[in-house]
């Protein structure tokens, strides 16, 4: 069923039975979305999301995730892993395909926009890599999305509530603490010390400010 609504819409699908060879054909042609069925035979889809965010050429591919298990504690799991959408069951097939397209806007990647260099970051956003010290990091989309928006507004506080409006717009699966999820992945990345970062920072009781350090 959701091959037949998303083929009627005008996507290409390649369906899989189970999770073991999805990447092996990913990386022959790549992607533009994963939709992961958590529960499926053989390798789940939680453990088939942690593989795709563990290889640097399909990490940046937007995943959701399509379950039964529709409980915050799931969703904050399936964001941990690396998720960008979660579409519990049993759900509309045309608010599936209108999902599918929102999350695919979000990560169009935009047609001129230079690299930003803040620190020991460089944040390039028609690539869409992160490099610190020289280093290429691997991110998720939503990861970076959020990264590139903070950088480009330096110094700024913004609420939980703004950033959803501002990044993720269109979709009702993130929801404020989702977005503290989303912030402590990158600090891991980002950060020399995450406890304590120089960049990221937290304003209490008001949200969170991205700073040049000094």
């Amino acid at each position: 069923m959701v091959r037949l609504h998303l083929e009627g819409a005008g996507f290409t699908v390649k369906l899989f039975a189970d999770g073991y060879t999805v990447i092996a054909e990913a990386a022959k042609a790549q992607p533009v979305l994963f939709i992961l069925d958590i529960m499926v035979p053989g390798m789940d889809g939680l453990e088939l999301c942690r593989e795709i965010r563990q290889d640097p050429q399909l990490a940046p591919i937007p995943i959701i995730f399509l379950t039964a298990k529709g409980s915050e504690a799931d969703r904050i799991l399936g964001l941990e892993l690396g998720a960008d959408d979660y579409i519990s069951k049993p759900f509309s097939p045309r608010e599936m395909v209108a999902r599918v397209k929102a999350v695919l806007r979000r990560f169009e990647r935009p047609m001129v926009q230079k690299a930003l260099r803040i620190g020991n970051l460089e944040i390039d956003p028609p690539a869409m890599t992160l490099s610190v010290n020289g280093q290429v990091v691997t991110m998720t989309a939503t990861e970076f999305r959020l990264l590139e928006y903070f950088a480009r507004h330096l110094g700024r506080v913004f609420t939980r509530n703004q950033l959803l409006d501002w990044v993720w717009r269109d979709s009702s699966f993130v929801t404020p603490r989702s977005v503290d999820v989303y912030v402590r992945r990158i600090r891991e990345k980002i950060e020399p010390d995450p406890e304590n970062p120089c960049y990221l920072k937290t304003v209490r009781s008001a949200g969170y400010r991205f700073d040049a350090p000094r």
